[in-house]
């Protein structure tokens, strides 16, 4: 198995991509392709003594850069890494790609070159969200701001999919995110899409509000792109405010930093969860292929746990199973 990598994505390319590459491999055996501008990633290989490592290198003469715009930069650069990169896994030559670099043009390189499945109209990206109760999934986060009920009974099904292959849960619940429990509550979309999900195959357990999302009240959380994004990006703002407040009050005196070492383990277990490196990337659903898309952010440690987290949706056949599961709805 192979994971084809965008060495050129993302805030810290290509040295954190690359570090985290070599630390898949050192640490899990992955097998990778560094998608990129080959002299800048054979002087970061060379530097970390990364020789005899199951990974390759395959030359791309451009890259897209985080402010451009993403379907004209992905038409335009045919030679980008990212465009690349789709293309080994189309060509059959990798398993899986993942980009931390535009969030939009990964988007729209996957989808233009993978495809989506023939039963799949809306691809969607699919968050992991730490719960009380474990690990959940929202989706959409992001990809479709505009969305119509058989859309989000669409992602219910891939979430659930998602859910039961990759995180282990039998017989996924699948909440519907609103302003209210009662099916009643809602704008027109969610108020549609209830009574689609109601008479679905699915384990429905009805809307849930806000406040519900990190109580673990389901497993697979749906809603539009728009609203999934703003859930993401509020709790992960809120999760890293909330560990800058947390250091803050530790660190104001000697009292509270000899009580920081008393709590540091708790704490530590309470704050690991939050942190989005801990995931990697986010999975593009919904397509003829594997995508894995990453914060534009991330450094090595989040690298590493993409990759691997690709490698299980490769082992898992996510697609065979998200096309299983619309096939049986």
């Amino acid at each position: 198995m192979k994971i084809a990598l965008d060495a050129m994505g993302g805030d810290f390319a290509p040295k954190e991509i690359v570090l985290g590459a070599i630390q898949a491999s050192r640490e899990f055996g992955a097998e990778v392709i560094l998608v990129g501008i080959e002299a800048e990633i054979q002087a970061i290989l060379d530097q970390q003594q990364a020789a005899g490592l199951k990974l390759e290198i395959y030359p791309a003469t451009e890259v897209i850069a985080m402010d451009e715009h993403p379907a004209n930069a992905v038409k335009r650069k045919k030679d980008s890494s990212l465009v690349v990169a789709n293309r080994l896994v189309k060509e059959g030559k990798a398993d899986a790609v993942i980009s931390m670099g535009n969030t939009g043009a990964a988007m729209a390189a996957s989808l233009f070159t993978l495809g989506r499945l023939s039963t799949i109209k809306r691809p969607a990206i699919a968050s992991l969200m730490p719960t009380k109760k474990g690990i959940s999934i929202i989706l959409d986060a992001g990809a479709n701001a505009d969305c119509e009920p058989e859309n989000l009974l669409e992602f219910a099904y891939m979430g659930s999919a998602y859910a039961e292959h990759i995180l282990g849960k039998s017989n996924p619940q699948i909440g519907l995110l609103s302003i209210g429990e009662e099916e009643t509550k809602g704008n027109k979309l969610t108020v549609e899409a209830h009574q689609l999900l109601k008479n679905s195959r699915l384990n429905f357990v009805g809307n849930i509000e806000g406040r519900d999302v990190h109580r673990g009240a389901c497993d697979v959380i749906v809603c539009d792109g728009f609203v999934g994004n703003v859930v993401l990006k509020l709790s992960e703002g809120l999760a890293s405010s909330l560990m800058s407040w947390v250091k803050e009050a530790i660190n104001d005196n000697a009292f509270s930093m000899l009580g920081g070492l008393l709590i540091k383990k708790p704490l530590k277990k309470i704050l690991t969860p939050m942190d989005p490196a801990e995931y990697g990337g986010m999975p593009l659903l919904g397509l003829n292929g594997i995508s894995m898309i990453g914060h534009g952010s991330s450094k090595a440690k989040a690298v590493k746990n993409a990759i691997k987290a690709a490698t299980k949706a490769v082992e898992q056949d996510i697609i065979g199973a998200i096309r299983q599961a619309i096939t049986n709805s």
